[in-house]
C-alpha cells in the first residue's frame, strides 16, 4: 500500500474546471493586480481577529500581524506551516512526531493545541481540541490574507484560544467570474495543484469553489544522514535485513463556500494529512514502511445569518458542525507493538454548535460585542488494535480482545458532553489617542464545570508614528479527549498482568494561563515599521504524564506498585502511568519586527521584512518538581527576507533563518534543570516569480529550500529512547509551479 491520497478526483477537478472557465476568461488586468500595496496601505488593512469585528491594527491593543495575498505569494507561503515556520516567536520543528508531523511552540507555549485555527472565523482545527497535524495539508491558495493574534483570546473565543488565533480569510466572489488553476512538480517525487474558481450565480447568489493536492516522497534521510539512520536489528529482523528508510507524506484540501447577498454565507471545509507512523523514531524501535501511516481528515460545515435589528446593531448567527476522524487503516509497527500487526489506531471526534453574536455601536466612542453560545461533543478514543477499526460498529460492538489476552475484552472509550458561553467586551475611544478594552466570557463544560476568562486592554498613541498597547488576559486549555481517555500498553501471555500501561483519566480540569504582553508600534519613517512585543506568561493545571500507581504494592512482583485505575475488568495493572493536572510554565521573551518597503532605482523596489526573538521558559510537571527549560525552545531566533521586484514581472525572494541551540525533550541528567540541545543552524531559501507570461495570464514560480544543502536537525518533544532527539532535515528540494489565472 501507498501511503499517498489518490491523486485522481482533484486532478480530474483542476482539468475540468480550467476548461469549463476559457469562456468566461477576462482581460488580465481585471483580475487582480500583481504590485503590492504601498506600506500605509498595508498597515491601514482592517483585520477582524483581534475583537471580532472590522478594526485598525492601531485600534485594538492586541499584538496581531497580517499577511496579504500579496505576500504569502511573494513570500511563497503554499501552507500554513510555511507561514508559521516564518513567524516572529515561533519555534517549528518539521516532521518531527508520528501523529501530529510538525511540531511548533508559540510564544513558549508547545504543540498546536495551544492556538485556535479559524477560517472565516469558524473553528476549523481539532473540533475537540487535540493535537492535529499542521502541515501541507492547511493550503492558503484560496486565502485572501491571514491574521495572526498573539496572546490569549479566550475573553472572546473560549477554550482553547490559549496562545493565540490564525483567522484564515477568504473572499466573498465578484461581479465576474474568475479564477486561476496551478500545478507544480519538484524533486524526491514532489507534486503539488490547487484550483480556485469564483463566480456570482443568480439571483443574489455566488459561489466558490476551491481544492488542492500534494505528495511527496521526501528525501531518502538515510543516504544523507547514515550515523542517525544505520542498518541495525530490529525485532526478529537482523541488521542485514533491514528496510531502507522511507518518509513519503501527502494532503489534500477541498473549500466550498455559497453566498447569498452579504446576509447569509454556507461553508464547508476539508482537510487531510498522511504520513508515517515513523516519523521521528530511532531506526532500532521501529521498521520504517510507507503502509504503517497516520491518516486524519477533518470536515467542517458552517452557516452564518447576518442581519441588523437596528442601524447601531449588527448581528450574526452562526451553525458549526465539525468532524475529526483518523483513519482505521492508520497503525504503528515498532517497539511498542513488539514490532507485530496489532498496533492499529482510531480517533474520532465531532463537534456541534450555534453562536449569536451582536455588534452594537452605542456611539461614536463605545462599542459593545456580545455573544452566547452552546456546543455539544463526541469522541471516541481507542488503545492498540488487533485489527482495524470497523466504524459501523461502534466502540461496544468491535469484539476485540487484547493481544496475547484472549479472555480480555479491550477497552474502547467515548464520551459525550456539552458546553454553554457567553461573553461581552466592551471598547472605548476616551480621547483621539487613548482607547480601551474590557471584557470577559463565561464558559460551562459539563465534564468539569466553569471558566472565567477576562482580558484587559489600553491602547494610547502620543504621537502619530507611535503606538504602545498594554494588554492582560487569562485563558484555558480543555483536556482533550486524547488526554482524558487514551490508553495503551501490551500484555504477555500467560496470567492478565500488565506492566507500564497508560491509564485514562477523566476527572482532568482545563489549564489556566495568565499573561500580560506589551507592544510598542513605531513608525520612523512612512516606509519603515518597526513592532516590539514583549510578554510574559504562568499556566497552572498543565497536564503531564505522571505515575498511575496507588500506595498497595502489585500482588504479581511486590516490588512495583499497583495501579490507581484498574480499566481492565480480569486483568492486575502495575507501573502504570496516567495523565494529570501537575505541572505548571513560565515564559517570558521578546519579538522585534520591522518591515520596510522602499523603491531601488527605476522599476526596480524592495520589501524587507525580519525578526529577532528571543524566549526563555521554565516548566516544572509536579509542584514540588525540579524547574527545567522548556522544551523545542531556541533562546534566540533570526528570520529574514526581502522580495525585489521589477514592477509586477519579476520578483526574487531570499529568506533566510538562524535558529539557535534548540532544547529537546530529554534532560542532561534525572536531577538537572538543563536540557540536551540540538545544534544552532543557518537555512535559507530562494524563490522566484515570472508574471504577466501568454498574454499575461501564466506566472511561474521556481523555489529552492535548504539552497546551501546544509545538514541540520530539529529538536524532538519526547525524551523516550526510541525517539531521535535531533531529527535530521531535509536537504536541498526545489519545486517548479505554474499558475494561470483568468
Amino acid at each position: 500500500m501507498n501511503t499517498k491520497l489518490r491523486t485522481t478526483p482533484a486532478l480530474a477537478w483542476v482539468c475540468a474546471l480550467t476548461l469549463l472557465a476559457q469562456p468566461t476568461a477576462r482581460a488580465a488586468d481585471t483580475v487582480g493586480s500583481l504590485l503590492p500595496l504601498s506600506l500605509d496601505e498595508l498597515l491601514a488593512t482592517p483585520v477582524v481577529t483581534a475583537s471580532r469585528r472590522a478594526e485598525g491594527r492601531e485600534q485594538t491593543p492586541s499584538h496581531i500581524m497580517v499577511f496579504t495575498r500579496e505576500q504569502m505569494r511573494d513570500r511563497r507561503y503554499k501552507n500554513l506551516a510555511d507561514l508559521l515556520e516564518d513567524l516572529p516567536g515561533v519555534d517549528f520543528q518539521r516532521a518531527t512526531r508520528s501523529s501530529q508531523y510538525n511540531n511548533f511552540v508559540f510564544q513558549g507555549h508547545v504543540s498546536n493545541n495551544k492556538i485556535l485555527i479559524l477560517l472565516d472565523g469558524v473553528r476549523i482545527d481539532h473540533p475537540a481540541g487535540g493535537k492535529i497535524p499542521v502541515a501541507e495539508n492547511f493550503s492558503l491558495h484560496f486565502a485572501k490574507q491571514v491574521e495572526v493574534l498573539y496572546g490569549p483570546a479566550a475573553a472572546l473565543y473560549g477554550a482553547d484560544a490559549f496562545a493565540g488565533v490564525i483567522n484564515i480569510i477568504t473572499d466573498k466572489p465578484g461581479e465576474r467570474p474568475e479564477g486561476k488553476v496551478a500545478a507544480g512538480a519538484g524533486n524526491f517525487g514532489s507534486l503539488e495543484g490547487n484550483f480556485l474558481v469564483s463566480s456570482p450565480l443568480v439571483a443574489g447568489f455566488a459561489l466558490t469553489a476551491s481544492a488542492h493536492y500534494q505528495e511527496s516522497d521526501r528525501a531518502p534521510l538515510d543516504k544523507y544522514y547514515p550515523n542517525s539512520y544505520p542498518k541495525v536489528a530490529a525485532g526478529t529482523k537482523p541488521a542485514a535485513q533491514r528496510e531502507d528508510y522511507v518518509g513519503d507524506m501527502s494532503s489534500q484540501s477541498q473549500y466550498l463556500r455559497l453566498d447569498y447577498r452579504d446576509d447569509v454565507t454556507v461553508a464547508f471545509y476539508r482537510n487531510r494529512f498522511r504520513s508515517l507512523t515513523s516519523t521521528g523514531d530511532n531506526p532500532a524501535s521501529v521498521f520504517y514502511l510507507s503502509d504503517a501511516f497516520w491518516d486524519t481528515t477533518i470536515d467542517t460545515w458552517s452557516g452564518k445569518y447576518r442581519f441588523q435589528p437596528f442601524e447601531s446593531l449588527k448581528a450574526e448567527l452562526v451553525l458549526d458542525h465539525s468532524n475529526y476522524e483518523v483513519d482505521p487503516r492508520t497503525r504503528y509497527i515498532n517497539k511498542v507493538t513488539n514490532f507485530e500487526n496489532h498496533g492499529y489506531d482510531y480517533a474520532y471526534a465531532r463537534r456541534r454548535g450555534i453562536e449569536q453574536n451582536l455588534n452594537w455601536q452605542v456611539n461614536e466612542r463605545h462599542v459593545l460585542l456580545a455573544g452566547l453560545g452552546y456546543k455539544d461533543f463526541y469522541a471516541i478514543e481507542t488503545p492498540d488494535l488487533p485489527w482495524s477499526y470497523s466504524t459501523d460498529k461502534g466502540p461496544r460492538g468491535q469484539g476485540m480482545r487484547y493481544a496475547n489476552q484472549p479472555g480480555l475484552p479491550l477497552q474502547i472509550f467515548d464520551a459525550r458532553y456539552y458546553s454553554w458561553s457567553g461573553y461581552l467586551q466592551w471598547q472605548a475611544q476616551w480621547t483621539p489617542t487613548i482607547s480601551t478594552m474590557v471584557g470577559g466570557r463565561q464558559d460551562w463544560y459539563s465534564t468539569y464545570g466553569s471558566s472565567f476568562n477576562p482580558r484587559l486592554g489600553i491602547t494610547w498613541r502620543p504621537t502619530q508614528s507611535n503606538v504602545l498597547k498594554l494588554l492582560y488576559g487569562e485563558a484555558f486549555r480543555t483536556p482533550s479527549p486524547e488526554e482524558s481517555y487514551s490508553a495503551f500498553g501490551t500484555f504477555s501471555s500467560g496470567a492478565p498482568n500488565g506492566r507500564s500501561f497508560r491509564a485514562p483519566n477523566t476527572k482532568l480540569e482545563p489549564e489556566k494561563s495568565r499573561n500580560l504582553t506589551l507592544t510598542w508600534d513605531w513608525r520612523p519613517r512612512t516606509d519603515i515599521n518597526i513592532v516590539t512585543n514583549a510578554y510574559i506568561a504562568e499556566v497552572e493545571n498543565v497536564i503531564t504524564t505522571q505515575s498511575g500507581d496507588s500506595d498497595s504494592p502489585c500482588p504479581f512482583n511486590p516490588a512495583l506498585k499497583q495501579g490507581e485505575n484498574q480499566y481492565i475488568p480480569g486483568a492486575t495493572l502495575c507501573s502504570s502511568s496516567t495523565k494529570k493536572n501537575s505541572g505548571s510554565d513560565q515564559y517570558k521573551g521578546i519579538d522585534i519586527i520591522p518591515q520596510w518597503r522602499t523603491h531601488i532605482s527605476g522599476p526596480w523596489s524592495a520589501d524587507f521584512w525580519g525578526s529577532y526573538s528571543f524566549v526563555s521558559g521554565m516548566v516544572k510537571e509536579t509542584s514540588n518538581g525540579i524547574a527545567r527549560d522548556q522544551i523545542n525552545i531556541a533562546r534566540h531566533k533570526v528570520k529574514l527576507g526581502i522580495t525585489f521586484r521589477y514592477q509586477d514581472w519579476i520578483t526574487i525572494t531570499p529568506r533566510l533563518q538562524w535558529i539557535g541551540e534548540t532544547n529537546t525533550g530529554s534532560s542532561l541528567s534525572p536531577t538537572s534543570s538543563e536540557r540536551i540541545k540540538t545544534d544552532a543552524y543557518t537555512v535559507a531559501s530562494l524563490h522566484l516569480g515570472v508574471h504577466k507570461l501568454a498574454g499575461e495570464r501564466l506566472s511561474f514560480y521556481f523555489d529552492v529550500y535548504n539552497l546551501f544543502d546544509e545538514r541540520y536537525y530539529a529538536a524532538h518533544t519526547s525524551s523516550s529512547s526510541s525517539v531521535l532527539q535531533a531529527v535530521p532535515q531535509q536537504p536541498r528540494t526545489w519545486m517548479g509551479t505554474l499558475e494561470y489565472r483568468f
